[in-house]
């Protein structure tokens, strides 16, 4: 029971002698070998084809696999991009100029020759001693002194003055006419180059002190009895505070902060809205297309290198303002405090953004005409003083401004017309886009006007037709140039940055075009700026930060969520790698059964060769 119940083998059978001659049978059972049973036949390599023409299948695939889930990245230009910004923290964009400064004299005898140099030194000596703005490069200060008995210049003159063409007499014509006789006399200064800056001293012996008048191009001009000390100290003045600073003490304000309503795109939209507050007590309209588009088209034309402007124009009803006013008899009218400006705006009832040209990053500027009800009119502000505002207009930076219009019928206690249609007057229309013009120049970081005692001197300014003096466009086209080159490089950083940060971000070949273009733009806007050319510089500049902004919010770049290499393979893992793994234990493991089956057929081959 035992034997038959136990696992072990049989018992070998009695050993059989063999005949004489002959030789024993091997038997391994017998002789207790553990040597493998010899294997008579060459093993198959069937299967080993098979297994291994499976594992080779998935590693053919495996390229294909890879290039299926490869990531595009197109390379940026991370050097030029350093370069740019080490150029700009080094060298920031400076604009450099010249100041002219030409004398008039009464005399009728020849000027000594030696004056202007003179005149020159003491100028640059005087600059010294003034902060300039940050715009500013270098200055190159040269004189020219003329009278009845001829001219003398210095060596260092780089305007276009004429002698003989302006004289003292011309001062009666007044000083429109006289400014545009500088401006024949100093030639259109059109053609490319760094800018020059002119001031004419007018010398008046019959003259009681003396009066500043600062034109509408690049030049002003001091009229009056003539003290040469007091003379240079006004030139120094004029040239830094207003044609370098726009008449804003230091550089607070131009081009800066809150004062930049160009969108990163270079687009602005000017939408200008007239709100009937209560339509059932009176209804106007306006003929903007007319008169509005008229006057505002020279302003677009001037802003043109640092902006491209589009205008609209609507007409709201049942738009009141969510601020309260309070009613003053002493005015005659309500009163509304400039504490509550800030609730002035209701942005609940006032639809104003429906602009159809403001498209991605453009800005939008409202300009409000606000027509009070008649139980509140007339409407009047009043500021801080106590004293109510000329205008009635106030601004909101980076939004835009707001005027209160009070019809010529409406008195405190006015009746309702019943909803009677009526037409704003083109005289008044006329007045309101004038205010809205002076409330642009101030959010773009300029004074809405000047003030005739600026200076200790008299000082009158001549207004230009375009809302904008060439001095004042000049100033802006410096500053914008500056900020949007700075902006254009911070965002390329940025980009930079964050391509490097990403391994798994895509980067399409739109992307690297676009940083190419910027940089391109960028550089050519430094290039313009080093030769003082200020407004193709700004067009430059602008074009730069618009390229780098669309290049940094391409679509696809904001498209997908990319993860890390460990999230990738965890996503692709859970299908490949179990099947994978028995693959490639299947494949070791016939290959081995291969090894071991050829190893017993080359033992049987051997014992062969050695039994014959």
């Amino acid at each position: 029971m035992a034997e038959i119940a136990g696992d072990d083998a049989p018992a070998a059978p009695p050993h059989v002698a063999s005949t004489s001659g002959s030789q024993p049978a091997s038997n391994p059972a017998s002789t207790g070998s553990s040597k493998p049973p010899s294997r008579t036949t060459k093993p198959g390599v069937k299967r080993l084809v098979l297994t291994a023409s499976v594992l080779l299948s998935f590693l053919l695939g495996l390229p294909f696999l890879l290039k299926s889930t490869e990531i595009h990245r197109s390379p940026l230009p991370s050097d030029a991009i350093t370069a740019l910004a080490h150029r700009l923290h080094s060298n920031p964009p400076s604009f450099p100029c010249g100041l002219h400064a030409v004398f008039l004299r009464s005399g009728s005898g020849p000027p000594d020759a030696s004056l202007a140099t003179r005149l020159e030194r003491a100028i640059s000596d005087q600059l010294q001693l003034i902060p300039a703005a940050s715009t500013a490069g270098n200055v190159s200060v040269s004189v020219t002194v003329e009278s009845a008995g001829g001219c003398s210049s210095s060596s260092g003159v780089g305007s276009r003055w004429q002698c003989g063409v302006v004289t003292t007499a011309d001062l009666v014509l007044g000083d429109e006419v006289f400014d545009e006789l500088l401006h024949s006399a100093l030639g259109s200064g059109s053609g490319d180059g760094s800018r020059v800056y002119t001031v004419v001293i007018v010398e008046i012996d019959d003259a009681e002190g003396m009066r500043v008048v600062i034109g509408k191009h690049r030049h002003a001009w001091l009229a009056g009895k003539i003290d040469e000390a007091k003379s240079v100290s006004v030139i120094g003045k004029v040239f830094v505070k207003y044609f370098m600073n726009g008449g804003i003490e230091g550089e607070a304000g131009v081009g800066k902060g809150e004062f930049m309503p160009v969108g990163s795109d270079g687009n602005v939209v000017l939408s200008f809205s007239l709100l009937n507050a209560d339509p059932s007590d009176w209804v106007y309209d306006w003929e903007f297309e007319k008169i509005g588009e008229r006057m505002l088209n020279p302003v677009v034309e001037a802003l043109r290198p640092i902006a491209e402007i589009n205008i609209e124009s609507q007409v709201l009803y049942h738009t009141p303002k969510s601020s309260y006013s309070y009613s003053d008899d002493k005015l005659g009218g309500n009163v509304l405090s400039m504490g509550d400006i800030p609730f002035f705006v209701n942005s609940n009832e006032w639809h104003l953004d429906t602009s159809i040209s403001a498209t991605g990053r453009s800005k939008v500027l409202q300009f409000v005409v606000y027509i009070p009800s008649a139980k509140e009119c007339p409407l009047y502000l009043q500021l801080p003083g106590g004293r109510l505002s000329k205008t009635n207009a106030f601004i909101s930076p980076m939004w835009g401004g707001v005027l209160i219009w009070n019809p010529p019928d409406c008195s405190l206690g006015s009746k309702k017309t019943h909803g009677t249609r009526k037409k704003m007057a083109s005289q008044e229309l006329m007045e309101t886009l004038e205010i809205f013009i002076g409330q642009l120049r101030q959010l773009f970081g300029l004074k809405p006007s000047y003030l005739s005692h600026d200076m200790d001197l008299p000082t009158k300014f001549v207004v230009s037709e375009r809302g904008f003096t060439e001095w004042e466009l000049d100033l802006l086209y410096r500053h914008h140039a500056r900020s949007n080159l700075l902006s254009c490089l911070t965002t390329l950083e940025s980009l930079s940055s964050l391509v490097h940060s990403l391994p798994r971000m895509i980067v399409m070949d739109e992307i690297g075009r676009q940083v190419e273009l910027s940089l391109e733009a960028a550089s050519l806007a430094q290039r313009n700026a080093t030769l003082g050319i200020s407004d193709s510089s700004a067009v430059s500049a602008t074009r730069a930060r618009a390229l780098a902004e669309d290049a940094f919010f391409h679509p696809s770049v904001m498209s997908i969520s990319y993860a890390s290499i460990e999230h990738y393979f965890a996503i692709y893992m859970p299908f490949f790698a179990p099947v994978s793994l028995h693959v490639l234990m299947a494949a070791i493991k016939e290959l081995k059964r291969y090894k071991a089956e050829r190893a017993k057929y080359s033992a049987f081959l051997a014992s062969g060769a050695t039994a014959s």
